[in-house]
């Protein structure tokens, strides 16, 4: 990867993912980058997502998942001095965004939630979570939404 091209986005984000396609015979290095990955994501909110999303094909990997795998790499490497910045002088107030993605996943038709969290101008708290159970609307998943951030800064 030190002779690879940069690129300045993850990934396009209408893309959906789905389970089947054809399988790659060995997962064991994909699960290993997307476990570093995650871990990655205590200190690069903006990859939170994409890794996420993408482990939850870890039982069942195709060539698709493995080419976004290696955009992110590309991705990190060319934004290596960026992560969280704890501004020392900002207000002491909490300020919060949240969004969804309804019926977001192609093979569950479940909503995807994510949100981010402030103190003052740093980030405190981010997450992107499939929600247990199919909304019924948007309206519905948007209300899901707001209650599991509102829950997360109280």
């Amino acid at each position: 990867m030190l002779d690879s091209s940069l690129v300045s986005t993850l990934m396009n984000f209408s893309t959906k993912f789905h389970a089947d396609g054809e399988l790659l015979p060995d997962p064991t290095s994909y699960r290993k980058l997307i476990g570093k990955l995650k871990y990655l994501t205590n200190s690069r909110p903006d990859i939170t997502y994409v890794v996420n999303h993408l482990s939850q094909y870890v039982s069942s990997l195709t060539k698709e998942h493995y080419q976004v795998v290696f955009r992110i790499l590309r991705y990190l490497k060319g934004t290596v001095g960026q992560g969280i910045f704890i501004d020392a002088k900002s207000k002491f107030h909490i300020k919060a965004y949240s969004d969804f993605d309804w019926a977001g996943c192609a093979d569950t038709r479940k909503s995807v939630t994510g949100f981010l969290a402030y103190l003052g101008n740093t980030l405190i708290t981010w997450r992107s979570k499939k929600h247990t159970t199919m909304s019924r609307s948007s309206c519905e998943a948007e209300y899901r939404a707001l209650a599991q951030t509102v829950c997360e800064i109280q």
